[in-house]
This record gives C-alpha cells, sequence and structure tokens, in this order.
C-alpha cells in the first residue's frame, strides 16, 4: 500500500508513528493521522483546516482528560512518558486502516497517481463520530464540509 505514497504523505504516516509514541499511544489512530499531517503547515490540506500542530495536541490532550474524567480518572498535572522505540511495527487502529483505501479512492477520483497529503486529509475528514479524529475536529471547530469544498478547489 505505500508504494501508493507520495513523499508528503509518507511523511505524515511517519509523524502520526511520532505523535502516537509522543502521547504514549502503542497504536496509530485516526488522531495521530490529522496531527502528522498537521506537521506540514505549507500544504493546501493544512492550510485548508486552519488550525495549527499545538492547538489540535492541546484539543486532543482536553478530550482525553474529559475522557477519563467521565470514568471519574483526575489525571491532572500527570505527565505522559512516550513510548520507547520498537523495533515491532506500530500497528494501526481499524480506523486508521480504514483510512487508506478512503485516500487511494480519493487519488483515484482525481485521477492523480499518488496519495497526497490532501488525499490523506480527504479520508480523514470522511470519520465519522465517535472516530477520534471526528472528535478532534469537532472540538476544534473545524467545518468540514468547507474544508474539503477548499481542497478539492485548490486541486482544481
Amino acid at each position: 500500500m505505500f508504494e501508493h505514497f507520495a513523499a508528503g504523505a509518507r511523511k505524515a504516516v511517519t509523524r502520526a508513528l511520532d505523535e502516537a509514541r509522543l502521547r504514549g499511544d502503542r497504536r496509530i489512530g485516526t488522531e495521530h493521522l490529522l496531527l502528522g499531517l498537521l506537521h506540514e503547515p505549507g500544504t493546501v490540506a493544512v492550510q485548508s483546516l486552519g488550525v495549527g500542530l499545538e492547538a489540535a495536541r492541546t484539543a486532543l490532550d482536553d478530550l482525553d482528560r474529559a475522557a477519563l474524567a467521565s470514568v471519574g480518572i483526575d489525571v491532572q498535572g500527570i505527565e505522559r512518558p512516550p513510548v520507547p522505540a520498537s523495533r515491532k511495527r506500530t500497528p494501526f487502529t481499524s480506523g486508521a486502516r480504514s483510512v487508506l483505501p478512503r485516500a487511494l479512492a480519493e487519488v483515484k477520483r482525481s485521477g492523480s497517481r499518488r496519495i497526497t497529503p490532501e488525499h490523506l486529509m480527504l479520508a480523514i475528514l470522511d470519520r465519522e463520530l465517535p472516530d477520534p479524529a471526528a472528535e478532534l475536529m469537532e472540538q476544534l471547530g473545524i467545518d468540514r464540509p468547507a474544508v474539503r469544498a477548499r481542497i478539492r478547489q485548490a486541486a482544481a
């Protein structure tokens, strides 16, 4: 599958792995893919969102704290240690795995040859609640149809 990725999309997935480790997560989820894309603020995908990496990280931390608080766990002031690098391949969640074929479908739809960050973003924008990326975009107040339209307009 990764042979279909352009360099920018491959880099976003690598950054997603870094984000998962930084957050202490053992699997790459859709929220990590979104954070991975935000590492490249010059792309159309990120400019269309209008949100920066630090704001997204903060919003995701807020979502995590709220979820834990809802079950009576207070994590205020507790730092998460990063997950140490492993020789094993870090798995994708089922949601993140489903983004990849959707991105490939966007490639075919647009007549492109490789998956770009914009194709990945379009696939992530299709995620529905309770998906972590969808929750994060909602928390950030992102107008997903408007972002989708801006990305497609820029590609035309």
